[in-house]
Parts: C-alpha cells; sequence; structure tokens
C-alpha cells in the first residue's frame, strides 16, 4: 500500500508518514522501542515484509510472514498502552492493534511485546498476547 509523505502515518501518532514512520521505514534507527514499535505497525499496514524481517531480532525471526495472503488483511488501528524501559538495552511495549482479514469483522491483537537493543538498533524478541 502507497503512502504518500504527506499523509497521516498509519500509526496513529498524528505524524505525517514522511516524519514518523517513513524515516524508519528509509533507513534510520528508531530512538525507542515504541517508536520501533509504530514502524512496525506501519509496515504492516503497507506490507513491508522487508522492514519486518529487519527489525525482527536474528535469534526469533521467521523465516517468512507471508504478508500477501488471502484474504488480505486490513489494518484499522493502533494504539499504545504502555511502553517501560525494563533495562539500558530492553525495554517491552503493551499495544492493541485491530484488524480486518477479508470483510469479516474486526479482531483486536493485544500484545506485551519485548525489544532489545544491539549496536544502537531496536529489534522486536517476541510477544506475549493478551
Amino acid at each position: 500500500m502507497a503512502i504518500d509523505d504527506s499523509e497521516a502515518c498509519p500509526c496513529g501518532s498524528g505524524i505525517r508518514y514522511g516524519g514518523c514512520c517513513g524515516r524508519l521505514h528509509d533507513g534510520f534507527a528508531a530512538d525507542s522501542a515504541v517508536a520501533l514499535m509504530r514502524s512496525r505497525y506501519s509496515a504492516y499496514v503497507r506490507g513491508r515484509e522487508d522492514y519486518l524481517r529487519e527489525t525482527w531480532h536474528p535469534r526469533t525471526r521467521p523465516d517468512a510472514l507471508d504478508l500477501d495472503a488471502k484474504p488480505a488483511t486490513k489494518w484499522l488501528g493502533l494504539s499504545i498502552r504502555e511502553h517501560r524501559q525494563t533495562g539500558e538495552d530492553t525495554a517491552i511495549v503493551e499495544f492493541v492493534a485491530r484488524y480486518k482479514v477479508g470483510g469479516g469483522t474486526a479482531v483486536r491483537l493485544h500484545e506485551v511485546s519485548r525489544f532489545l537493543r544491539e549496536g544502537g538498533r531496536w529489534f522486536y524478541v517476541d510477544g506475549e498476547m493478551r
């Protein structure tokens, strides 16, 4: 899904895509785990499997994500519930993402995600569903 840099960012930050998640999708490092979480949500919206794999920690990264599966997923919104630094290079982000598959009913994905910073870059490690 193409998003113009001047459009609102899909992550719900209220900032334009080019100044928010677009910068991270273009290679800038996220300055926090919550910024990475927001950019990963936007990557799901845009179908950016390359970015999702790059920001997934290598020890837990799946071989493939199959974002082109049919019926298509339509992402409806992201809500950050909590962001907490748990160590110098570790953090958690609790979020709720809403989506629909095909024309079905909306689904809530509620997760507490763990993040790790290595070499100055944040990575998604894994999450616990709530």
